[in-house]
């Protein structure tokens, strides 16, 4: 009886999983649900001489609209933080998509933003993981 409740629990816990996979070497993220594919969208990250770091990482802090601090105070829309300052975001510079070309956050475009920041409060953030991968 404890077993499957146990069992019950793990499944439970796992209700709602959101995953935003992003591979670096495509330039691509893909989001999954519990197990089924929602998108795949074009992404930008680090561009030479900046870094995007790779690893797995729950949300951290999230804000609809986040200014950076140490670029210029350049908007970062729907910003899910997953690793000190890196963070996935919106952003407004659209024809870089699909290539290197941020100081090293994974930009997204607005509406793709908005859409996983909304996923992610759907599920909790405790039910969300970012993995980046090369």
């Amino acid at each position: 009886m404890v077993a499957a409740v146990f069992v019950c629990g793990a499944t439970a816990s796992h209700a709602g999983r959101l995953i935003a996979h992003v591979d670096l070497s495509r330039q691509v993220m893909t989001v999954k649900k519990d197990g089924r594919v929602l998108y795949n969208w074009k992404v930008s990250t680090g561009r030479r001489g900046y870094y995007t770091p790779t690893g797995t990482w729950g949300p951290k802090r999230m804000h609809k609209m986040w200014y950076s601090r140490k670029y210029h105070n350049s908007p970062m829309p729907h910003s899910i933080f997953f690793y000190g300052g890196y963070a996935i975001h919106g952003t407004n510079y659209i024809k870089s998509l699909g290539r290197p070309a941020s100081h090293g956050c994974v930009r997204l475009h607005p509406s793709n933003a908005k859409r996983l920041y909304r996923l992610t409060r759907q599920v909790g953030p405790s039910n969300m993981r970012v993995v980046i991968t090369r």
